[in-house]
């Protein structure tokens, strides 16, 4: 989930095309809904509030940001970087202590019980389980639109963070370079 945060920001690596989600505030909603959703297998039956303040939302950007930049980091460097792990650490710990007490902040967490949680609480915990170096080798950045993603492929040889989106593009600009250079070698 911490990726997927992350990843609200579209294209991040293109200024022209990059465009960040949260900029419309009904996606807030709509985000912590989804991934209560798509990662039930990472937090069982959950329900991810969304921050209503300015502060609360500045605290979830400000989670987003370091996780992109910790983890990006991470998959070009091969190393973590100890300021953005303190400052990773340090919102974090913020995030969860700003949690009512007697939440089940456990991760996996497949119990039947729904529970509740932030959206920046859980966002900064399953990034915690990234930090396992066993999941952090396999954190990589699509060539193409920049997400950054867990290759859970058997041998880590996955490429992009969805075959059926960014790969299509990939063959398909490959197929099209390949055509052209061919058709111009036909000209005498």
């Amino acid at each position: 989930m911490a990726l997927d945060l992350a990843n609200t920001v579209i294209f991040r690596g293109d200024p022209e095309r990059s465009l960040d989600r949260f900029d419309d505030p009904v996606e807030l909603p709509r985000f912590a809904e989804a991934a209560a959703i798509f990662r039930v297998g990472e937090w069982g039956k959950v329900q991810f509030h969304p921050p209503l303040s300015q502060t609360g939302i500045e605290a979830l950007i400000a989670i987003r940001e370091v996780i992109n930049d910790l983890f990006r980091s991470a998959t070009r460097e091969d190393s973590l970087k100890s300021e953005d792990l303190s400052t990773f650490l340090r919102l974090g710990s913020d995030l969860v202590g700003n949690e009512p007490e007697g939440r089940d902040l456990r991760l996996p967490n497949l119990s039947e019980k729904k529970r509740e949680l932030s959206l920046g609480a859980a966002a900064f915990l399953s990034g915690i389980r990234l930090l396992d170096p066993a999941r952090l080798q396999r954190i990589k950045a699509c060539p193409n639109c920049y997400w950054l993603y867990l290759d859970e492929s058997r041998n880590r040889s996955r490429r992009w963070c969805d075959m059926n989106v960014c790969g299509n593009r990939a063959k398909a600009r490959r197929h099209y370079h390949r055509n052209v250079k061919q058709a111009g070698n036909n000209h005498v």
